[in-house]
């Protein structure tokens, strides 16, 4: 099993959403509702990307890197003010499957140090692999996650689901070859060749190993 972080398992997309916010206020200027909503599942460099347009800032390296810099300080500090809240379902379905003894990998486009904090809620005892956003040549939608998760659980793609929340995470996990069990958060989802579900609370463990036959 292969799962996302970010509004799969920990409804942290709405913390990412105040930092982005203060980020553009920072800049005097508001974002977008349309760049927030395509900065979902993204990559930093992307996400910092569809900002900068967004608010006509400049688009060099540097700019973008001290934005990224500015974003990921302040998101530390609410993962740690306040923790990252579940999202429904998760946690029993994560308890579930460790017990049953299914190998489990995290795949995040999140950068190691913010997914270290979110650990401190998730439980880093709950994985036996984590690949982070800066920790892999390529980013999500590339196969390269997930085809790292895989290798590190020992297990091949197409024997594994990827669980996902955004549009970008989908591309990922099929291109690696993975079955994929779409849970919606923040941006509605395309059911083509994923199996669609409202929330984690209608999954366990015999309906997730249904989808790999």
């Amino acid at each position: 099993m292969l799962f996302d972080m970010d509004g799969t398992l920990v409804d942290s997309e709405k913390v990412w959403e105040v930092g982005l916010a203060e980020l553009a206020a920072h800049h005097n200027q508001p974002l977008s509702d349309q760049a927030r909503r395509d900065m979902v599942g993204t990559n930093m460099s992307d996400s910092m990307r569809i900002l900068h347009a967004d608010l006509g800032l400049p688009l060099s390296r540097e700019a973008m890197d001290d934005s990224v810099v500015w974003l990921e300080e302040r998101v530390k500090e609410l993962f740690l003010q306040g923790g990252v809240p579940w999202r429904p379902g998760a946690r029993e379905l994560l308890a579930a499957l460790r017990a049953e003894g299914v190998p489990l990998a995290l795949v995040t486009a999140t950068s190691r140090h913010l997914v270290d904090v979110a650990l401190l809620t998730i439980g880093a005892e709950n994985f036996d692999a984590v690949v982070a956003g800066d920790e892999v040549d390529e980013t999500k939608p590339h196969p390269m996650p997930y085809l790292t998760a895989a290798r590190l659980v020992g297990a091949e793609p197409g024997q594994c689901v990827a669980v996902e929340d955004s549009p970008n995470g989908i591309r990922s996990a099929r291109a690696a070859g993975c079955a994929v069990l779409a849970v919606p958060c923040e941006v509605e989802l395309d059911p083509d060749g994923v199996t669609l579900v409202g929330s984690l609370l209608d999954v366990d463990v015999d309906y997730l190993r249904k989808l790999v036959g």
